[in-house]
């Protein structure tokens, strides 16, 4: 009776004062669909601000201590080529555009290579002492001289190197249609077993296909081989550099790096950038991973560190041997530093250097999932959506770039954009933000039938963004009349510099 009361009176409250059933119902549902979207909601945006946000400020950010020691920012790296040397480019670029500092900048995209270095051919560049630069890196033909006139008496020099063989197959791919004794060989086999059929040291950008590792320090490329001669050019060397790095050792160089700079660690963690495009059968036995492949192409190490001195052409040993006697010079450098390399990895510690590898491989993985686009598989450049980060293309190989993951936040996106920014590209942002001015228009690039931007050449790729200026040469050239006026200066230079065509073959 009691129970049948209450039912009773529930039903008139409800039917008769508060509203029919049905919408009570509607409203019960109503807030519950209001309840789940806020949990949704919360858990979404805890999810983005960790994947996201906080990925560069967490703590893996910084990796192990360093103790008190203060990071340099007067830092003078010498851009070697094919070494990996790009993606050190980016960590710099990097580095110093988070921290406002100024760059010694080109006039174009090279510091006058191949000429000598000269400090005017800095940007902005007046007089010895009279603006403070912190970071030099690109492309240079080095003298120490003029490079003492830019940088500060306590800027830290390094340098990477490569493996003179696996350095012969990237330049024979790259410079293919640039270097004479390349593009008259048919394949690089050719050339490793008759190089002075090929070679005349007489010829422009011929310096590309034999000892390239010493012209880029400054040194005279051409003469045989001595004991002598070789030790000569290491002392200098080691004069002036304080760390040598080498690329098949890649993320083991990273660490060095770190503790000699007194970097954080996000400073040294990066995605390997003007990577080649792979044969799927890549001799060497790398991980199947991107990492691996990628590593692979830049010419370093993979997640084993083990060297990869093989290389993707089809050479046999005695042709990779007739190519170490041909690059003796750099070979005797590679040997020697190398060594080198490997006593500082000993006093740094087998164990430490192990577990700060796998934390800096970790670090990679963990960006690449939050920046990357597909798990950071990187992909063919007409790909790339975004036109103004698809990779400069040259020579033979198609260079490999990468997409961003859609839906970052703003600062995420600025973090990951400058990972993955190429070379050419980065340097026109900077130049645009040290000298305060709008960049230009970026055209789309052609990524088909162009031929290589070098240095000292007379054409270069429609698509390379340029800042300001007025064209001239139609739209083939591309040029401005800055970039003519530098280029009529540096043929009389190159003339006064040149061997001349007549003289005989130095061998």
């Amino acid at each position: 009776m009691f129970f049948r009361r209450r039912a009773r009176m529930l039903r008139w409250l409800v039917g008769g004062r508060v509203g029919p059933v049905w919408m009570w119902k509607a409203l019960l549902f109503f807030v519950a669909i209001g309840f789940a979207c806020q949990l949704l909601g919360v858990i979404f945006n805890k999810s983005m601000h960790t994947a996201g946000r906080s990925i560069f400020t967490s703590p893996d950010a910084q990796g192990p201590s360093l103790g008190s020691c203060q990071p340099h920012t007067h830092i003078m790296f010498l851009k070697t080529h094919k070494t990996a040397s790009s993606t050190v480019l980016n960590m710099l670029y990097r580095f110093g555009e988070e921290r406002d500092l100024r760059f010694a900048l080109p006039l174009g995209y090279q510091l006058g290579y191949p000429l000598p270095f000269n400090a005017h051919r800095v940007k902005g560049y007046q007089s010895r002492g009279a603006m403070e630069y912190h970071i030099m890196g690109n492309h240079m033909r080095f003298n120490k001289p003029e490079v003492e006139k830019v940088m500060p008496a306590d800027t830290f020099y390094f340098s990477i190197i490569r493996n003179p063989v696996a350095l012969a197959e990237s330049s024979f791919a790259y410079y293919k249609e640039v270097a004479p004794a390349f593009r008259k060989a048919k394949t690089l086999g050719d050339f490793a077993d008759d190089p002075r059929k090929y070679y005349d040291p007489r010829l422009r950008n011929n310096h590309y296909a034999r000892n390239l590792l010493l012209f880029d320090f400054g040194m005279d490329h051409n003469d045989n081989f001595s004991e002598a001669l070789a030790q000569r050019a290491e002392k200098m060397i080691r004069q002036t550099f304080k760390l040598i790095l080498v690329s098949e050792y890649f993320d083991q160089s990273m660490i060095l790096l770190r503790h000699a700079l007194c970097w954080p660690l996000d400073a040294v963690v990066s995605f390997s950038l003007n990577a080649r495009q792979q044969k799927p059968s890549i001799p060497g036995g790398m991980s199947a991973s991107w990492v691996g492949k990628v590593a692979t192409a830049a010419g370093v190490a993979g997640k084993g560190g083990r060297s990869q001195a093989k290389t993707a052409t089809n050479i046999t040993e005695d042709q990779r041997e007739k190519l170490r006697q041909w690059n003796a010079l750099d070979w005797h450098l590679y040997k020697s530093f190398n060594q080198t390399f490997w006593e500082e990895i000993h006093r740094f510690g087998h164990p430490q250097m192990e577990e700060e590898v796998a934390l800096l491989r970790m670090r990679r993985e963990d960006l690449a999932r939050v920046c990357l686009r597909d798990g950071g598989k990187p992909v063919e450049a007409h790909r790339i959506r975004d036109k103004n980060i698809r990779p400069y293309q040259s020579g033979l190989v198609k260079i490999l770039g990468y997409e961003l993951q859609p839906g970052l936040d703003n600062a995420t996106r600025m973090s990951c954009l400058r990972m993955i920014r190429p070379e050419i590209q980065y340097k026109d942002v900077l130049d645009a933000k040290q000298f305060l001015r709008p960049l230009a228009a970026q055209p789309q690039p052609v990524q088909q039938n162009q031929g290589p931007m070098v240095a000292g050449s007379s054409l270069l790729r429609q698509d390379s963004p340029r800042t300001g200026g007025r064209l001239v040469g139609g739209e083939a050239g591309r040029r401005t009349v800055e970039e003519v006026e530098r280029d009529w200066a540096r043929s009389r230079s190159m003339r006064r510099n040149q061997t001349l065509i007549g003289e005989p073959d130095k061998g």
